[in-house]
């Protein structure tokens, strides 16, 4: 995924290479912490189970960030986020590996919108579409 990404490389249909993340708990506290979400339910395991849950689990600005990162490595760094948005679905806990998938939805002149999709063992954790703009050739 070295090099920029242009638009005229870039069908409808393209798919864009899965990514594996494995889910530390490290890694949930600090995207907690990075992205200054302080509720308990994402650094506190005994406070996430009182409240329902077998664990912590990892926040929607981290999953964003995730997602974001998964189509910009695909896009190459003279790509620009435009939209990103995602509906959550079950929860990341940590020991389990979320993995993300990508398919090229629209092409509309120099902007394409991607649908994202990341999943666990158990099941469907986010859905996204993220709208990013490539250039157009060499040097943009």
């Amino acid at each position: 995924m070295n090099g920029t990404r242009t638009i005229a490389g870039v069908r409808v249909g393209d798919t864009l290479p899965p990514l594996e993340i494995p889910l530390t708990r490290t890694l949930i506290v600090a995207g907690a912490l990075a992205t200054r979400d302080y509720e308990d339910v994402h650094h506190d395991p005994s406070l996430a189970e009182q409240r329902g849950t077998p664990d912590t689990y990892m926040s929607i600005n981290n999953t964003n960030g995730f997602v974001g990162r998964f189509v910009t490595d695909w896009a190459g760094p003279a790509a620009r986020l435009l939209r990103l948005c995602t509906r959550l679905g079950v929860p990341n806990f940590p020991g389990d590996t979320m993995t993300l998938t990508g398919e090229v939805v629209a092409v509309d002149d120099d902007i394409v919108r991607v649908a994202v999709r990341g999943t666990n063992s158990l099941g469907a954790h986010a859905i996204s579409e993220v709208t990013v703009r490539l250039p157009r050739g060499t040097g943009e």
